[in-house]
């Protein structure tokens, strides 16, 4: 039986012409290849050896969306200006591709945040994401002001332009920008980072993976956005009550070494010393 592989392509020319490339060395190698998108049935989802992703950790986050429950490996060719979920840049993909073919990787599993929605008692949403996701405010609203519980006691509530929530993968996108903590994605946690706060006292917070978070927004507000992994959105009213746990569902990913995330992290964050 073929070997049969899934890739994910960025809209771009340059990758998409590196994907026919792929395709073909494929063939050559008597792998079955498949172009995969947000139409594509979950059953050939559950068949496929990998999924190949040519993007940036956009199209990585879209190809995570894709996956939902399905156990598909991932594996990041890096064809955007940053990526941290790309371990692997274009130059070495065949080369990558290869190893995968002669079992030659590892598998390691990335925590995702079940995120669920209630409007009167309704659930109105429930999205497994793999980043973040983000309370926050208009262009021209007022400062949100966002209780938090955890485990059901009250924590605080945070006036500030906004909230992420992200998992330890997360740790190195929006969060990192907002001055949130790098976490390795084995260390078990959940960080709070508050956007621009009000009350500089209001640091970014770490809390165990096994946490239940419980978001609701105070006052009157108006013009909040709740936004998973910057992939879909959801305006938030007074009304809404969010929970945050971790998820069932974690994302499987193609490790080529046990070094490449800090080998990603070094080379992602320009960090400089005196050995390479």
């Amino acid at each position: 039986m073929k070997q049969c592989i899934g890739l994910l392509v960025k809209r771009d020319e340059r990758a998409q012409d590196k994907a026919r490339e792929l395709e073909k060395w494929l063939n050559t190698r008597g792998a079955k290849v498949v172009f995969v998108d947000n139409t594509t049935p979950s059953g050939i989802l559950t068949d496929l050896l990998c999924l190949i992703v040519l993007g940036g950790d956009g199209t990585f986050l879209s190809a995570a969306r894709l996956v939902g429950s399905n156990r598909v490996p991932l594996m990041g060719i890096k064809f955007g200006e940053v990526g941290f979920l790309a371990e692997t840049v274009e130059d070495h993909l065949f080369e990558a591709v290869q190893a995968v073919l002669e079992n030659r990787f590892s598998i390691e599993e990335r925590m995702r945040l079940k995120v669920t929605v209630e409007r009167d008692g309704e659930i109105i949403s429930c999205v497994d994401v793999l980043n973040d996701l983000v309370l926050t405010k208009g262009a021209l609203s007022r400062l949100a002001y966002c209780g938090v519980e955890i485990n059901g006691k009250y924590l605080t509530t945070y006036k500030a332009d906004g909230l992420i929530v992200a998992t330890p993968t997360g740790s190195t996108a929006y969060s990192l920008a907002a001055g949130g903590p790098v976490i390795h994605p084995a260390v078990p946690g959940i960080i709070l980072t508050p956007i621009c706060p009000f009350t500089l006292t209001n640091r970014p917070l770490i809390i165990p993976d096994t946490s239940l978070v419980t978001l609701g927004l105070d006052g009157d507000p108006t013009d909040i956005v709740l936004t998973f992994d910057g992939q879909e959105g959801l305006d938030i009213t007074g009304r809404d009550r969010i929970t945050v746990q971790k998820s069932d569902n974690p994302v499987t990913m193609i490790s080529l070494s046990d070094q490449n995330y800090f080998k990603v992290l070094k080379a992602r964050l320009m960090w400089s010393g005196g050995r390479g």
